[in-house]
């Protein structure tokens, strides 16, 4: 990791109830507003810090960022155009571009997976990645989207019934140091969706990325979030334990 710190605590964060697995709970925390990429990166990078070394309790953060450009381990140059000048960060994370903006609920999960989360075996990245999809999709599937999952490409995908379309509604990036994870997911809610215009999200250039709302789903942001802690505690449950 960087050496990247915070001074302060991030002002006006929401604290909710914990989500509880396998009997020890999470932190279920929120950030009205935008939260600047590099102080979600510094606060992360506490966060899993403190997991490891001091055994600080599991956190998932829900937020919003300002219109800005990210880069995995994985971005080309020639993926990133850029027109309006957002500002553009390197992530750590797997993957390629990635825009980040008003209206994309973000949901960043810190756990330590050196432990079992309901269905995830520890140190299982494969099963953590499909979890996390599984998540995506049941959340979808509550507001009438069918979410699916495609072979070779990361992500959700749905079909548009009304244009046969296809395209991209929610993105994964996953970093994990000493099995601890960090990044997370982003669902488009209803972000400008002209603004992905700006690279070829995650190298893919043969489809587009769509929204709840270019869909017809009028789902606001704090519907979204119940339903994404719902369908977590959900998937957590594992029958007969």
């Amino acid at each position: 990791m960087s050496e990247c710190k915070i001074s302060e605590p991030i002002a006006d964060l929401i604290t909710e109830s914990p989500v509880i697995c396998d009997g020890l709970p999470i932190s279920w925390e929120k950030s009205p507003g935008f939260t600047p990429y590099p102080v979600a990166l510094a606060s992360m990078e506490e966060t899993v810090r403190a997991i490891r070394h001091d055994g600080a309790r599991e956190r998932i953060w829900l937020l919003e960022h300002p219109s800005l450009f990210t880069a995995g381990t994985s971005a080309r140059e020639e993926d990133l155009f850029n027109p309006r000048g957002y500002p553009t960060y390197p992530a750590g994370r797997g993957g390629q571009w990635t825009y980040h903006g008003p209206g994309q609920r973000i949901a960043y999960l810190m756990l330590d997976l050196a432990r079992e989360h309901g269905p995830v075996p520890a140190r299982d990245l494969r099963a953590y990645v499909s979890f996390l999809e599984s998540w995506i999709i049941a959340t979808l599937q509550r507001l009438g989207v069918k979410g699916e999952r495609r072979e070779g490409r990361i992500g959700v995908w749905v079909v548009d019934p009304r244009t046969g379309e296809e395209a991209k509604i929610a993105a994964l990036g996953v970093r994990v140091t000493r099995w601890v994870s960090w990044h997370g997911i982003s669902i488009n809610v209803d972000p400008d969706l002209s603004a992905f215009e700006g690279i070829v999200p995650c190298g893919i250039r043969e489809f587009g990325v769509t929204s709840l709302r270019k869909l017809g789903i009028e789902a606001s942001m704090q519907d979204v979030d119940a339903i994404l802690r719902e369908e977590l505690s959900h998937l957590l449950e594992v029958p007969g334990k």
